[in-house]
C-alpha cells in the first residue's frame, strides 16, 4: 500500500512513537487523524502538519470517545475523498506494581484495569470501530489490499520484568491476537502487524529514573542506547508498504533481552 492520499488513524498520535509515525506518514502524502488526550499538543501538531492533519481529543479506554473520533474521521474522509488506509494503535501506558507487595497486599485491580483498558481494550476497540470503513474500501492493488492495522506490543510481552504483570499481560495479548486478527481479515485484504519495541525515547520512558534507564541500557547489545522514535516510524512505513508483512510480530530491540530485574 502507498500511504499517499490515504487516511490513517493514529492513537497516541501527538507524542513519542505515534507522533514520529504521523510525521512519516504525512511526509509520504498521507492524511493523519490524530487521536490523543493532550489537546494542546494536538493543536500544535496540526499547526505543524497543516491541512492533511486532524486532531480528535480521545480517551481510548472509553468506547464513546473512540466512537466520536472515528465518526469525526469518517466525516473528514467524506470531505477530502481520501479513504481510510489503516490504523496505528499507538496509545499505551505503563504502571509498574508487584502482584503482591512487601506488606502482603495484592496489586489493586484498578491498577490492572487501567493498563489493560488502554493497552489492550483500547487497541481492540479502536480497530473494531474503524474496520467497517476499511472493509468497504475499493482494493488498491492487484492482490486486493484494502488496509493495514499496526499495533504496538513490547519486549515485555516476551521478557516482562518484576512489577510488569499487568503491562506484560497487555502487550503479550496484543502480540497473541495479531495472527488471528490477520486470519479474520484475510478475506477483506486487510493486514495486521505488531511491532514490539524495547527501550525507545517516549513519554513513558521520560519518567524513568536514571538507575532504571541505565540498567536497561546496560543489557542492550547494540546499539547501547534507547531507540529513536524515527527508527520506529521507519518500520511502520515498511509495514504499511510491504504486503508480505502480515500476521506477525516484529521485534525492534537492538538484540535486547530484558533481565528479571535491574
Amino acid at each position: 500500500m502507498k500511504p499517499q492520499d490515504r487516511t490513517f488513524l493514529i492513537s497516541g498520535g501527538v507524542s513519542g512513537l505515534g507522533l514520529a509515525t504521523a510525521r512519516s506518514l504525512h511526509s509520504a502524502g498521507a492524511y493523519v487523524s490524530l487521536l490523543d488526550l493532550n489537546a494542546d499538543s494536538g493543536a500544535e501538531v496540526v499547526r505543524e502538519l497543516g491541512e492533511r492533519a486532524k486532531f480528535f481529543e480521545t480517551d481510548v479506554s472509553e468506547t464513546d470517545s473512540i466512537a466520536a473520533a472515528v465518526e469525526g474521521t469518517v466525516a473528514w474522509v467524506k470531505s477530502t475523498g481520501k479513504s481510510i488506509g489503516g490504523v496505528v494503535a499507538g496509545a499505551g501506558v505503563g504502571l509498574p506494581g508487584l502482584i503482591i507487595d512487601k506488606t502482603n497486599t495484592p496489586l489493586a485491580l484498578s491498577s490492572i484495569d487501567f493498563v489493560l483498558n488502554i493497552n489492550l481494550r483500547g487497541t481492540l476497540d479502536l480497530i473494531r470501530q474503524t474496520l467497517p470503513y476499511i472493509t468497504t474500501n475499493t482494493a488498491t492493488s492487484p492482490d486486493g489490499e484494502r488496509g493495514v492495522l499496526i499495533m504496538i506490543a513490547s519486549s515485555a510481552a516476551f521478557e516482562g520484568q518484576m512489577g510488569q504483570v499487568a503491562y506484560a499481560a497487555s502487550k503479550g495479548a496484543v502480540a497473541s491476537l495479531t495472527l488471528p486478527l490477520a486470519r479474520d481479515l484475510s478475506k477483506y485484504g486487510i493486514r495486521a502487524v505488531t511491532i514490539a519495541p524495547s527501550l525507545f525515547e517516549s513519554n513513558m520512558t521520560k519518567v524513568m529514573g536514571a538507575k532504571v534507564r541505565q540498567g536497561l541500557e546496560r543489557v542492550m547489545e547494540f546499539p547501547k542506547r534507547a531507540g529513536q522514535p524515527e527508527e520506529f516510524a521507519r518500520l511502520v512505513m515498511e509495514c504499511v508498504e510491504n504486503q508480505m508483512l502480515n500476521g506477525t510480530v516484529l521485534r525492534l530491540d537492538g538484540a535486547m533481552r530484558m533481565p528479571s530485574k535491574l
